[in-house]
């Protein structure tokens, strides 16, 4: 019985991993590729998109007039294509992700940079999601003790009649109040539908353990 829940909770636990540490590949400019003057500026288009350690770039150029070059952020600024950190040629060049902050890269035709052939790619750390904790059987709390009911005697003298017009009800008096509306939540373009998938899949599995 024991090592039956343990299975379970394991398998939990790889999914919820293998989800959250998922690695792509993505082509740099999508069907633009890596040129002067894209549909999309290089910049807005790494902002749409969420990177991970370990993900891949993909950039597709002319092999003859063109190049990718792995600068720090003042060479990128200045456009300065003389001190590479990495240079990527040959046509097609692929650049893995391994570490989180930002990443600069820039052409290796220096009139192309300075007219906007350049890429800042911000990497996040990668961040498994933990299963969540199963749920204990609690005792149930007492009672809260009733407070004490105290009854007004009714007065002997009627009160005196004002002779206006009877009290509006209650509801009448909130017409010009509005009940406040939910703020509308905010969706990224960046999420990844397999986090929440992952999580309902992982609650589901330690439930079907615990009855086990």
């Amino acid at each position: 019985m024991a090592s039956q829940k343990s299975l379970c909770f394991l398998v939990a636990l790889f999914i919820s991993f293998i989800c959250s540490s998922q690695a792509v590949t993505l082509e740099v400019g999508d069907d633009d590729g890596w040129t002067l003057n894209p549909v999309e500026d290089y910049n807005a288009w790494s902002g749409r998109l969420r990177f991970l350690v370990n993900d891949t770039l993909y950039f597709k150029y002319e092999d003859a007039t063109d190049s990718v070059l792995v600068v720090d952020k003042d060479d990128y600024d200045n456009c300065n294509v003389d001190n590479a950190i990495e240079k990527l040629d040959g046509g097609e060049s692929y650049f893995k992700l391994e570490q989180p902050g930002p990443h600069y890269f820039i052409t290796g035709n220096k009139s192309n940079c300075d007219q906007g052939q350049k890429i800042i790619v911000a990497v996040l750390h990668i961040r498994t999601q933990s299963p969540p904790s199963p749920l204990r059987a609690s005792s149930p709390l007492p009672p809260a003790p009733a407070s004490p009911v105290t009854v007004t005697p009714p007065s002997a003298t009627p009160p005196a009649s004002t002779g206006g017009s009877s009290p509006s009800p209650v509801g009448s008096n909130l017409e010009g109040v509005s009940s406040p509306r939910p703020s509308p939540s905010r969706s990224l373009a960046s999420t990844v539908v397999c986090n929440s998938m992952t999580a309902s899949l992982v609650t589901l599995i330690i439930a079907l353990c615990l009855v086990i």
